[in-house]
């Protein structure tokens, strides 16, 4: 694998991590984000500030919360995460994160599509 991907998913991880579950999204902009942090999530606002803003009250009003990394894909200058995120006190789910990485390996832009976890499925295979 080329060397920029295999970092990229590293990156990816690592800053999903810092900001997820523990729970510092500031330190994440500042080592992960490239000048621009474009935001395709509609809960959430574009730019840095808005991402740490949303972060940190996702932190005071769900503590506990973690993400567990399932797959990760790299390609071009993409990377997908399929991951299960853990709410206490509310839905689990499951998601595919996008990131988009700058020339410098730093990410600029992001992309999610979250699905509940209910108990029913009508097949025996499972989300992940």
């Amino acid at each position: 694998m080329d060397a920029q991907l295999a970092a990229n998913k590293k990156n990816a991880q690592a800053f999903y991590d810092l900001m997820f579950n523990q729970c510092k999204p500031r330190e994440a902009i500042e080592l992960y984000v490239g000048d621009r942090y474009i935001q395709h999530n509609p809960h959430v606002a574009d730019g840095k500030q808005a991402f740490i803003a949303y972060f940190e009250r996702m932190a005071t009003e769900y503590p506990g919360k973690k993400v567990e990394f399932k797959r990760a894909i790299a390609e071009g200058d993409l990377v997908v995460l399929h991951c299960h995120q853990i709410w206490p006190g509310s839905d689990d789910y499951a998601g595919m994160d996008i990131f988009r990485f700058d020339a410098h390996g730093k990410i600029v832009e992001h992309w999610d599509v979250l699905q509940v976890i209910t108990g029913h499925s009508e097949n025996d295979n499972g989300l992940f």
